[in-house]
């Protein structure tokens, strides 16, 4: 299970309609409404600036949040939409969809590196070059990982390492169809450098 899953802290909305939510935004926040979960639509307000905070850290629509609501039991939440004024660009409505512990869904998982005594390459001066530091990952809701590893035990200067190279969590998937690359074993500046040198000093003679 992932260790930390953020809170979205929400005000239930009394009234519906245009006029509850002219008057949700006159007063710093902005209305939403929270589905699915075989229960009734719940109308909500968000704090405006606690929103705009989240929004502007990114992955909002991929970030599985914990949703507290006075009066009503915590519940996982995904957005599904987020309308945003046409002029502005300011948020104005969030959709968010209530999830079972069955559900799938898409999130970005943190990668984790271990064996880097063991790692040859890095024994040479070597370096790691990570590509993604999080991956996109299928998972479902009520068994979400902390992390997937990456063992860079027994690689050499110049190995690649790819989604197909990790063994992900029971359940897992990659969204990306393709065989993408994590990270690579690259070699120190200096060799490179020379490298380079090398390579003009050949191509001038």
């Amino acid at each position: 299970m992932a260790g930390e899953i953020p809170d979205l802290v929400a005000q239930e909305r009394t009234g519906t309609g245009k006029g509850a939510a002219r008057q949700a935004r006159r007063a710093g926040m902005v209305p939403g409404i929270v589905f699915g979960g075989d229960k009734e639509p719940l109308a909500i307000n968000l704090p405006f600036n606690a929103l705009m905070k989240r929004l502007k850290a990114g992955r909002f629509k991929s970030t599985l949040f914990n949703l507290q609501v006075e009066g009503h039991d915590d519940v996982r939440v995904i957005c599904r939409d987020v309308q945003r004024d046409v002029v502005k660009d300011m948020p104005v409505h969030v959709d968010l969809m209530r999830l079972r512990r069955t559900t799938r869904v898409a999130l970005f998982i943190p990668v984790e590196f271990t064996g880097h005594k063991d790692c040859p390459g890095l024994r040479k001066g070597g370096v790691v070059t990570v590509v993604r530091a999080e991956v996109e990952l299928m998972v479902t809701a009520g068994d979400i990982p902390d992390h997937i590893t990456v063992d860079l035990s027994g690689l050499n200067i110049g190995d690649v390492i790819t989604i197909s190279d990790v063994a992900l969590p029971e359940g897992a998937t990659p969204t990306i169809d393709r065989d993408f690359v994590i990270a690579n074993i690259a070699a120190p500046s200096g060799l490179r450098s020379a490298g380079n040198d090398a390579d003009e000093e050949e191509a001038e003679g």
